[in-house]
């Protein structure tokens, strides 16, 4: 008689924090083409595994923030687009601070140096960090620091094609 294997599921409760213009400048990099975005219904469902999405929020610099990204966002993953009057660093930093004792793991989605200090703050709060960018443009001490990294990839990201007739802004 076979005993059937045992499943183990872990229940983690996780915070997707985006530093939307980190990624996007490197996916732009990378791609050669600024028409290049992440393709979010591939790389969250990656990122989460098998655990709960807590919190998805996107931190974007700039007045010029899409309207449909946004609407997508919250009506997938009930996830919010953050305006930042400069950088996210200083916002992200401190929303991923107020989440800290709400969730078990914080993925910062950036590979800038800035977040180093974030990262050792957050674990040693006791929160699993993990950091996911483009691996070309993400600083090594990051990398090092972060409990894991995940690489986004071109299987990640698309490139935008804009109606034909239209004028794209």
């Amino acid at each position: 008689m076979t005993v059937p294997e045992k499943t183990i599921q872990i229940n983690q409760s996780v915070a997707i924090l985006c530093d939307g213009n980190n990624i996007e400048r490197s996916i732009h990099e990378i791609s050669g083409s600024t028409d290049t975005m992440v393709n979010f219904d591939v790389l969250i469902p990656k990122l989460l595994g098998n655990r709960g999405l807590n919190r998805f929020i996107y931190f974007r610099e700039g007045k010029n923030i899409s309207e449909k990204l946004a609407e997508r966002l919250h009506n997938n993953y009930y996830g919010l687009v953050v305006p930042c009057h400069k950088s996210a660093d200083i916002p992200l930093s401190i929303k991923a601070t107020q989440l800290a004792s709400k969730v078990d793991a914080i993925i910062i989605m950036s590979g800038d140096s800035d977040y180093v200090e974030l990262v050792r703050h957050l674990k040693s709060e006791g929160v699993r960090v993990e950091i996911a960018a483009v691996q070309e443009n993400t600083a090594a001490i990051l990398i090092h620091e972060a409990d894991h990294f995940l690489p986004i990839t071109k299987e990640h990201w698309f490139t935008y094609k804009s109606p034909k007739g239209k004028f794209r802004r």
